[in-house]
């Protein structure tokens, strides 16, 4: 079975640092893009970050740089988002998905199940 799995998410107070795991399971991450994404209540999804299949490429969005740090271990099957100074809007449910390249339609993409990521006092 083809699977997306994130977790890491959780509850963390501002300032506080996540890091959030994509595994993959029934096939290889290795020529695949790395997209992570974010949907908050009530508000559109949002890129967030996304790692070209030889990690030679990566990008962030504005409001994360300097705060998240994208990274593959491909011996793992496995993206990582770590995300330090962490803020209340942050807080989103976070998915992973891949793509055959970070410039593709995400809307094709194949997508993880997605982890909560709650960022409050």
């Amino acid at each position: 079975q083809l699977q997306l799995v994130e977790s890491g998410g959780g509850l963390v107070q501002p300032g506080g640092s996540l890091r959030l795991s994509c595994a993959a399971s029934g096939f290889t991450l290795d020529y695949y893009a790395i997209g992570w994404f974010r949907q908050a209540p009530g508000k559109e999804r949002e890129g967030v970050s996304c790692i070209s299949s030889s990690g030679g490429s990566i990008n962030y969005v504005d409001s994360v740089k300097g705060r998240f740090t994208i990274s593959r271990d491909n011996a793992k099957n496995t993206v990582y988002l770590q995300m330090n100074s962490l803020k209340p809007e942050d807080t989103a449910v976070y998915y992973c998905a891949a793509q055959s390249s970070c410039g593709s339609n995400w809307k094709f993409g194949f997508w993880g199940q997605g982890t909560q990521v709650t960022v409050s006092s």
